[in-house]
């Protein structure tokens, strides 16, 4: 839980948990910034979309709000600035900022970083890009496989109410950005079908930026949130904590010592006028 001084700029006025239901925050500048304290360019345009490009335009991320369809965070990687993307992630406008924000924070250390790092290939068997490496921080937290299919790997929260997929075999590399058929698929709800969210990954999508994701989800920390914009769909089955306001400490002893010594000094028993029954009434003032 934040400590004390983190409620000062906590958002929200309830805690949601598990956090995989907190859903979006209403701005998505938490998600822009890591990319955007690189000095990353950015362009907007006359919908209200946003778009951060990388200064070798190898990297490029469009916040799209008056987008085509539902993936408000659209993020591709070019080997070539001017060729088809290597990879591309994709998260929908429901998706918890935080998630995102974890994603692009790990993008923006890649980057600096160089090539050899976002646009790092998974290898299956390679002991730093073995796509096993991003299931393992779910399996780590008690996800447990879900029942097998054909062609797909599934995982699932202990409570049922979110999930990954990971497709095996042949994948159309267009279909995979623009659509849900992607290598990778994150959920939460009560079915993949009609989810609360989704994110997904295509192939080669490097597996270091996934694990941050995976174990942002998973963490058990909750997320704040205001209650009037997120019960109505997820009741029954989020649990909500109220944010209670910071309460000033309990004053020490010394706090008291010193509130005391800056007090006036009190005025002397003999001036302070004493009136009585018996005390004679004041004369009347002069007619004016």
């Amino acid at each position: 839980m934040p400590s004390d001084d983190d409620f000062r700029t906590i958002d929200g006025d309830v805690y949601v948990s598990p956090r995989y239901l907190a859903r979006a925050t209403a701005i998505g500048d938490p998600g822009l910034d890591p990319l955007r304290d690189l000095g990353w360019e950015l362009h907007n345009d006359d919908l209200g979309n946003a778009y951060l490009n990388a200064p070798d335009r190898k990297v490029r991320l469009g916040y799209l709000p008056e987008g085509d369809d539902d993936g408000l965070w659209r993020i591709n990687a070019y080997k070539d600035a001017f060729g088809p993307p290597i990879w591309g992630v994709c998260f929908n406008d429901s998706c918890p900022t935080e998630f995102v924000t974890a994603f692009t924070t790990a993008l923006a250390e890649a980057y600096e970083q160089g090539p050899d790092s976002y646009l790092a290939r998974p290898v299956s068997g390679n002991k730093d890009r073995d796509p096993f490496l991003a299931v393992a921080p779910l399996i780590n937290r008690g996800w447990e496989i879900d029942r097998p299919r054909w062609g797909v790997f599934a995982i699932q929260s202990p409570d049922g109410l979110a999930g990954l997929e990971y497709t095996t075999g042949h994948l159309n590399p267009e279909t995979e950005l623009t659509t849900r058929d992607a290598r990778w698929q994150l959920w939460a709800g009560t079915s993949i079908s009609r989810p609360l969210w989704y994110a997904t990954a295509s192939t080669d999508t490097p597996v270091a930026l996934l694990k941050v994701v995976t174990e942002c989800i998973s963490d058990p920390a909750p997320l704040p949130r205001w209650r009037e914009d997120t019960y109505s769909y997820v009741e029954g089955m989020a649990r909500f904590t109220p944010i209670l306001p910071t309460r000033p400490p309990a004053p020490t002893p010394l706090d008291v010592h010193r509130a005391a010594s800056r007090r006036p000094a009190a005025l002397p028993t003999a001036s302070i006028p004493r009136w009585s029954t018996t005390s004679r009434p004041a004369l009347p003032g002069p007619r004016r």
